[in-house]
């Protein structure tokens, strides 16, 4: 009888230790994707580059000697750092606005009607027209800027978040008035919790957009920011130096993808059920 209990007890532990290394084999298994598939990009690029060798196609081994210099002087991690600044005010300006006119108008229906013509016009107004109104408008300064490439992206978090509200699920409205509660703990406990995959669908999409349109307008109009730098370097035709310093902002941008962006997603997605 002992013999069998200690036989079942090690059975045990080692289907433990075998489930948990498959687990953490599946979870590394897209690190190492994503490792693989990028060094194969490198080594392509290198085979073309010195296949082909041109200054306006740098190797690799030249925009990271490139990236060396310029991080060295300094100037790289000051225009990466304002541009960083840039994109993280741009972004919080316009989830905070939209998402609060999207509520509005996914919570109240003749609203959504009179204004959807509006959102429908911003939606297709190109970001171009955009950042050149704000400048001529009010100047080439930082407000101008940040609030350009707000109003570019508040449109899409709208209509993100105007779906959410759409889709709450009118009984848990119905339970809050029940139990008496008040317009906070409502927002607390029934709105935002079913608001939360939209919050980071929105989140998601608002990264990747607004990223590409700070760098247009710190082309157009700043005198600092790796856009500044990359038209810069564009007149003087240094293609490596336009390489590392989008390379180098590339590279932070997907960094908060993989560490921020999608551990938000995943976490307030976690409730649907899987695909079998």
């Amino acid at each position: 009888m002992t013999m069998s209990s200690g036989v079942s007890e090690n059975s045990l532990s080692s289907g433990k230790i075998s489930a948990g290394a498959t687990d953490y084999r599946r979870r590394l298994t897209p690190a190492i994707t994503t490792v693989l598939s990028f060094a194969a990009l490198v080594i392509a690029w290198h085979i073309s580059a010195s296949l082909w060798p041109s200054r306006s196609f740098p190797t690799p081994l030249s925009v990271f000697q490139t990236f060396l210099t310029e991080t060295a002087s300094g100037d790289l991690p000051y225009h990466l750092g304002i541009t960083l600044w840039r994109v993280a005010a741009s972004f919080f300006l316009a989830m905070i606005i939209g998402s609060a006119i999207g509520i509005f108008l996914g919570s109240k229906r003749r609203a959504d009607q009179f204004f959807n013509p509006w959102v429908t016009l911003f939606l297709n107004i190109p970001a171009l027209v955009v950042i050149v109104l704000a400048y001529v408008w009010f100047g080439l300064n930082e407000a101008a800027a940040i609030g350009a490439v707000a109003v570019n992206k508040i449109p899409n978090v709208i209509v993100t978040m105007r779906e959410g509200a759409r889709a709450i699920d009118p009984r848990y409205s119905e339970m809050a008035t029940v139990y008496r509660f008040g317009p906070l703990d409502r927002l607390r406990h029934v709105v935002l919790p079913q608001l939360q995959p939209y919050f980071a669908a929105a989140s998601r999409s608002g990264i990747s957009l607004i990223w590409k349109i700070v760098l247009v307008v710190e082309l157009l109009g700043r005198s600092n920011g790796v856009g500044f730098q990359i038209n810069l370097f564009f007149q003087l035709f240094d293609v490596a130096a336009i390489l590392a310093y989008t390379l180098a902002f590339v590279a932070v941008m997907l960094l908060i993808e993989y560490i921020v962006v999608q551990p938000l997603e995943h976490a307030s997605t976690r409730w649907r059920r899987r695909a079998a």
